[in-house]
């Protein structure tokens, strides 16, 4: 975000760097989706696809990401001066950033509303003698014998001839989440107003990024060293307050027993490989965002191999965390794990929670349990805004950066923009509008951008040049060397032939989407490919207007300021050879054979070749 030919803002440390890219790929997902998924699709048996995406496309797109950043110093739209027609990329990047943002920031904020509200003598959902819950409520501390009244209930009149069923029961935190944090609708089409308790909790959520991310990376930075580390010590609380629990083994088993036969199904593979997306934020942009503050010569290969590690290991280890506890409720209700096993939001605002409602000091468990989703949410939130940020003002950097007031109301700006955007999803209806951009936003759109990043790189502009890129950044040491004999194969084929896959698979098994028992109207999946067309359509759409109103002399070929941002780094192809055209050095970048390389740099002077008021001349495009 600096004038062309001065040094970006760098991290603090190489530390600060992966801290900030464990925070961002470690989020609420690998709490409630992850676990979810091994249940779904075969408990232990769904790790070895899951591993198997990540060694074939995780870490090879990890990698080409860092890469891309930190080579040019550039966010996710100006990167793309390594193929102009191809700009649209980011800003698909962008939108699916923002778009995640948005609805990422209201997930916070029911965690901010549970945090609070877990601060009384009881929690709340503990019981149903609240107003708020019906006569279907059960809590857990009757008989599970479903033919019994509720002891609780029998003295309300209305509920004097109720008699429980297996279809008509209902948990008190299930009532608690549904009917008095949300006060929930009949559908998307019943919008019925803010939830005004979820509207503030949701304008907390952006005045702390704005906070934090008021001077970019130099306080993000520093936040990092918190909200990166400290979730982990709360999973190993709560972890080791689930195997004191009676029946807890029963959930790890059903974690962990694997059912082989899942492998032979073709959306086991395709889930795990949009599961590999969700966990280590490819193809948004952020990678290529927090990469480009890296110095030049950072090793970032070492950093591409221990993040999605990290990542993935920290999903596995939450699934413990997870099943421990829903081992425990299937003993106390006399039934079986996946009849208490849920994904997405019923997982972290209903079940978990009514199993921390049975544990003696509920309040203290449920405080620890929402702090951190608190913090696992907020250490992506940080990274995913700060994306967008990134991107816009790398594109007006020219207008924002003087006054420096304007690059802080800028910030000011897109949270606020963010905050109201994400309205629709704090009315009574919004969860399923939620639901709804969260099925749509990271499938398609990221599997797209990672086949047409991958093809970009490894064919338009050509894996050996780009192999060179990375040498000339990070040296010819024997373990870059050695990684290339991993890295040549995943980019060049099998990753694009793997996405390429899970795409087609992804549109085979599609069905119109569904939240418990409510299936979304026609105009509502209209809607949803709608939310998959917003990002998509800028690749196609700034392709034809670059062919249509811009030079596309050499349109598919690196622009002249391509190459690293300092001139010291500037070796190889990117040296600038001395001319005696001028008292002055001009810098030329290599042709590469092209005439589009080869015309002389101009600046509207009469010799067309030399920047008058700089010290030293600057590329213009």
């Amino acid at each position: 975000m600096e004038p062309e030919g001065k040094a970006r803002a760098n991290w603090g440390s190489q530390l600060e760097f992966i801290l900030t890219c464990v925070g961002f790929a470690v989020g609420l997902g690998n709490v409630w989706r992850f676990p979810y998924l091994c249940f779904k699709n075969g408990g232990g048996a769904f790790l070895i696809p899951y591993f198997i995406c990540l060694v074939f496309i995780g870490i090879p797109l990890f990698y080409l990401e860092l890469c891309l950043g930190q080579f040019a110093s550039l966010g996710p739209i100006k990167v793309f001066r390594i193929n102009p027609a191809m700009k649209g990329l980011g800003f698909a990047m962008i939108i699916v950033s923002a778009l995640i943002a948005i609805y990422y920031a209201v997930i916070i904020a029911y965690c901010i509303y549970f945090f609070f509200a877990s601060m009384a003598a009881e929690v709340p959902w503990k019981y149903c003698d609240n107003s708020w819950n019906t006569c279907a409520c059960q809590d857990g501390y009757q008989t599970f014998n479903f033919s019994l009244i509720d002891p609780r209930n029998s003295s309300r009149p209305d509920c004097a001839n109720f008699t429980y069923s297996d279809n008509k029961t209902v948990s008190a935190s299930d009532e608690y989440f549904n009917n008095k944090v949300l006060e929930i609708s009949g559908g998307l089409e019943y919008p019925e107003g803010i939830k005004w308790e979820l509207a503030l909790c949701n304008l907390a959520v952006w005045a702390i990024v704005f906070i934090v991310l008021s001077k970019g990376i130099k306080s993000l930075g520093k936040v990092v060293y918190f909200t990166a580390t400290f979730p982990y010590i709360l999973l190993t609380i709560l972890l080791v307050r689930g195997l004191t629990l009676e029946g807890y083994e029963e959930g790890i088993k059903f974690y962990l027993t694997p059912d082989w036969s899942k492998l032979t199904q073709a959306d086991v593979w395709s889930d795990a490989a949009v599961q590999i997306f969700y966990s280590l934020s490819a193809c948004s942009g952020g990678l290529i965002a927090m990469a480009s503050y890296n110095k030049f010569s950072n090793n970032i290969l070492r950093d591409s191999f221990l993040v999605p590690l990290i990542n993935c290991l920290t999903s596995f280890y939450a699934g413990f965390v997870i099943f421990a506890v829903l081992g425990f409720m299937a003993h106390k209700k006399g039934t079986t794990v996946d009849k208490v096993a849920a994904g997405g939001p019923g997982l972290a605002f209903v079940v978990y929670p009514e199993a921390l409602a049975q544990m003696p000091v509920s309040p203290l468990w449920a405080i620890l349990f929402f702090f951190m989703m608190m913090t696992l949410g907020f250490s992506s939130l940080f990274s995913i805004t700060e994306t967008v940020i990134t991107g816009l003002v790398d594109e007006m950097k020219d207008y924002l950066m003087k006054p420096k007031i304007r690059l802080y109301m800028f910030r000011f700006g897109i949270c606020a923009f963010f905050f109201l955007l994400g309205l629709p999803m704090v009315t009574r209806g919004g969860l399923y509008m939620l639901n709804l951009c969260d099925t749509y936003v990271g499938g398609f759109p990221l599997l797209f951008v990672g086949l047409f990043e991958l093809t970009l790189v490894s064919y338009i502009y050509g894996f050996f040049r780009f192999r060179k890129d990375i040498e000339m950044m990070m040296g010819n040491s024997l373990p870059v060397q050695v990684t290339f004999f991993f890295f040549a194969p995943t980019w060049c084929v099998i990753s694009p032939v793997a996405l390429a896959v899970v795409i087609v698979l992804k549109a085979i098994q599609y069905e119109p989407t569904a939240m418990g028992s409510y299936m979304y109207p026609d105009w509502a999946n209209a809607l949803g490919w709608m939310i998959v067309l917003c990002p998509l359509v800028f690749i196609p759409g700034w392709f034809i207007y670059h062919l249509l109103f811009k030079d596309n002399r050499g349109m598919c070929s690196p622009r002249p300021n391509w190459g690293p941002a300092l001139d010291e780094n500037k070796t190889g192809r990117y040296a600038k050879p001395i001319t005696h055209a001028h008292p002055q050095a001009a810098y030329v970048v290599e042709s590469e054979k092209k005439p589009y390389f080869n015309q002389p740099i101009t600046n509207g002077l009469e010799n067309k070749g030399y920047e008058s008021d700089l010290s030293e001349p600057t590329t213009k495009f």
